[in-house]
């Protein structure tokens, strides 16, 4: 970041402009993997064929593939930042499937998800736009701010994409809940397009970023390996958790006001005490923490389905599993990542991370819809909890880290997928 070329545009329109475009990212992700399999769980559609869902994640989890392309067509050797065209470019694909799937209905058809997969391949594209222009345009006083748009950005898209969408389609329709999503992510996309993307200065660059390069780092590896791990615990059962709720009783709204009081408020402070525990203590304990955390909470699932307990006792812990610890995990699993990436090529690094994220989620999601239609909730969150206890001695043996390293990370965002 040192050395990036002044902008412009102020650093607080800057901060604004890429908050819109997380916020605009996350509303997209909540819809996606959250509120549409609640959805189509309300209206009676087999668990099986609700996780075939998570196979929209796909273009998240392949990215990677065209990532130093979007990086070298964003910044060429000669011209201007094309950022902005790279941003407005992926606004209207979504947009367009956005549209729709408004009229197609929540059904899980070819057509459908050929729409989800537009819109995820548009998103991604846009992500490693965004992150690389935040990267280049912001000087390092301003990185703070910067990151709290990021977090802030993430977790109030997921409260609108899981929590207010849910909301509307109860009292709307889907037709009318979709279009209200769609319009309110063009609104919030325009700040950047009018002001930071069309003022930025460009500047000449001559280095080319580089899979080869990323992969041949050991750092590199390590990063996939704990991603892997980290994932695996965390996400083996969570797609199943919203059509969870609906069998447990609780209609879309309820579920939508999990969602979205989860995200607003109760995953905003967990990222805050995040980064703060990652400063005093690095980031091995805080993930350590996280896991054995969730161990907790998916054993509670587990419990809950054989006894049928309180249900506002099972809306709390959802909040607090699937948004405050997860929360808590992710920013310390990206400050590790920050450590291992390169700085000349972090963008390529952090999509590699990214993907293997993705990738996870996708066959977990995919798993978990299989396994609770197979064997029930309790099962699958029991063998999930398992899992989560099983990578606590894995992961302390992947992440290592100097001791130094705590007092120079700074908190990172979670991804929206």
């Amino acid at each position: 970041m040192v050395g990036a070329p002044k902008a412009t545009s102020s650093p607080p329109a800057i901060v604004l402009g890429i908050g819109g475009l997380y916020v605009a990212q996350s509303i997209i992700g909540g819809i996606t993997w959250t509120s549409l399999p609640a959805v189509m769980r309300d209206q009676g559609m087999a668990l099986d064929r609700i996780g075939l869902l998570s196979l929209v994640i796909l273009p998240w989890a392949l990215k990677f593939l065209w990532s130093p392309a979007i990086e070298r067509y964003r910044r060429p050797a000669v011209g201007g930042d094309r950022s902005g065209a790279i941003i407005a470019a992926g606004g209207l694909l979504s947009l367009s499937g956005l549209a729709a799937l408004a009229g197609l209905g929540p059904q899980l058809s070819l057509p459908v998800l050929l729409c989800l997969m537009l819109i995820a391949f548009a998103a991604s594209t846009v992500d490693i736009a965004c992150d690389g222009f935040a990267v280049q345009n912001l000087a390092t006083a301003h990185h703070g701010w910067g990151n709290a748009a990021q977090v802030g950005g993430a977790y109030l898209g997921s409260a609108i994409g899981a929590g207010l969408f849910l909301v509307l389609v109860a009292g709307w329709g889907w037709a009318s809940a979709v279009t209200a999503m769609a319009a309110l992510i063009a609104l919030i996309g325009l700040p950047f397009l009018l002001g930071p993307a069309r003022l930025v200065a460009g500047a000449a660059h001559t280095h080319k970023p580089s899979l080869i390069a990323a992969l041949r780092r050991p750092e590199i590896r390590r990063g996939l390996l704990a991603a892997a791990i980290y994932i695996i615990a965390h996400k083996a059962a969570l797609s199943m958790l919203g059509p969870f709720m609906i069998d447990a009783g609780l209609d879309l709204a309820g579920v939508g006001i999990v969602n979205g009081a989860g995200s607003m408020f109760v995953g905003l402070a967990a990222a805050l005490l995040g980064g703060a525990l990652v400063r005093l203590w690095g980031t091995r304990p805080v993930l350590i923490l996280a896991l054995a955390l969730q161990a907790a909470a998916l054993f509670f699932f587990a419990t809950f389905d054989l006894t049928q307990g309180s249900k506002p006792l099972l809306m709390a812990v959802a909040i607090v599993s699937s948004s405050g610890v997860m929360a808590l995990g992710f920013v310390a699993l990206y400050a590790q990542f920050m450590h291992w990436s390169d700085p000349h090529q972090a963008g390529v690094d952090f999509t590699l991370f990214q993907c293997m994220d993705a990738l996870i989620s996708m066959a977990s999601g995919v798993a978990a819809g299989y396994g609770a239609e197979w064997f029930g909730y309790g099962a699958l969150f029991g063998m999930a909890g398992a899992l989560a206890l099983i990578a606590i001695p894995a992961m302390a043996f992947v992440v290592s880290y100097p001791s130094s390293l705590s007092s120079s990370l700074s908190p990172a965002t979670p991804r929206r997928q």
